[in-house]
């Protein structure tokens, strides 16, 4: 596990799970927003089951899920969250947009997105994303 002391009132550490995650995290307090840090649990079917998105950013009101990699127990996963909430909006932070889904496709992690729907960038946050946001729900925290 990877420690990193963040800005916050209490000034408690919190327990990232990967370096991505430690830069990312690091890269928003250097632009001066706040987030939440895996602060919810979305629940999903057809077997219950629970995604923890790893960031929220309130100000611009999106979730995203940083990947070094991205399985297909990943992308399954995201495609039923997509269908049972449209209105939530995930993004993706990937360490690298161009890896290939696997070795017997061309089709990369950022084809993937762009095929359905979801925003991605490389390691940081683009400018653009900090305009505006694409959709308007936030899931409560108890859920």
């Amino acid at each position: 596990m990877y420690w990193i002391n963040t800005i916050t009132e209490r000034k408690k550490k919190t327990r990232y799970r990967s370096n991505l995650e430690v830069e990312f995290a690091n890269d928003l307090q250097n632009k001066g927003l706040t987030f939440e840090y895996e602060g919810c649990r979305i629940p999903y079917v057809p077997k219950l089951r629970h995604y923890t998105p790893d960031f929220y950013i309130a100000k611009f009101d999106f979730y995203v899920e940083t990947k070094g990699l991205f399985t297909i127990g990943d992308r399954t996963k995201h495609l039923l969250i997509k269908e049972q909430y449209p209105d939530l909006d995930i993004r993706f932070i990937f360490s690298r947009p161009t890896n290939k889904l696997d070795k017997r496709t061309k089709t990369t992690y950022g084809d993937w997105c762009d095929r359905y729907g979801f925003l991605y960038s490389k390691d940081r946050i683009p400018r653009e994303w900090m305009m505006t946001s694409k959709k308007k729900k936030k899931i409560s925290k108890i859920l």
